[in-house]
């Protein structure tokens, strides 16, 4: 994302190397913020979006904007003793 100058523009270019080189390969994006996951859904193109290091109460408003549009994934910070906490949040995979 930093490389690519964005969200917007690295969604777009996995996109057309998807379309052009790899047809049916998946396109995963990391968020780390609400913003980001509110630029991924303007944007579409993706498969399932990564929620970095986002805590249970964010990880719920972010589904909530995503709308079950695409696959999610809880990641950073989840270990044994909260990963109660963010299973019950409804995200499709924890990591």
């Amino acid at each position: 994302i930093d490389y690519c100058g964005g969200i917007e523009r690295a969604i777009k270019l996995a996109y057309h190397y998807v379309q052009t080189k790899k047809p049916g390969l998946k396109i995963e994006i990391e968020t780390r913020s609400i913003d980001d996951v509110k630029k991924v859904m303007q944007v579409g193109l993706v498969d399932r979006i990564m929620l970095d290091n986002f805590e249970p109460a964010t990880i719920v408003e972010a589904l909530n904007i995503i709308g079950g549009r695409c696959e999610t994934e809880a990641s950073g910070g989840i270990h044994l003793h909260n990963i109660q906490s963010y299973a019950a949040t409804g995200v499709d995979y924890i990591s």
